[in-house]
């Protein structure tokens, strides 16, 4: 299970990308925080990819700014069930 958090940046494209790929099956990934789900405040640039399942598949996505810790932990459970 991968968790990642924060808008992808074009620096980051290729090391996201190379840990899912790296990652055993069952590849589950949640996004967290609004950034990670939909870009947030930093949206799609020059310097950022945006959203997460704008460079891999995201299983579930969990939204706030930031979240709180009870919906990360249901984001997870959801993920895996």
């Amino acid at each position: 299970m991968l968790l990642v958090t924060g808008p992808v940046s074009r620096h980051m494209e290729v090391a996201l990308r190379r840990t899912w790929e790296a990652t055993p099956e069952p590849k589950l990934v949640v996004a967290v925080g609004d950034c990670g789900r939909d870009g947030g405040l930093f949206g799609e640039s020059y310097a950022s990819c945006g959203r997460v399942s704008n460079v891999i598949p995201v299983d579930v996505a969990v939204p706030g700014c930031p979240p709180p810790p009870l919906e990360i932990l249901k984001g997870i459970l959801t993920a895996v069930r």
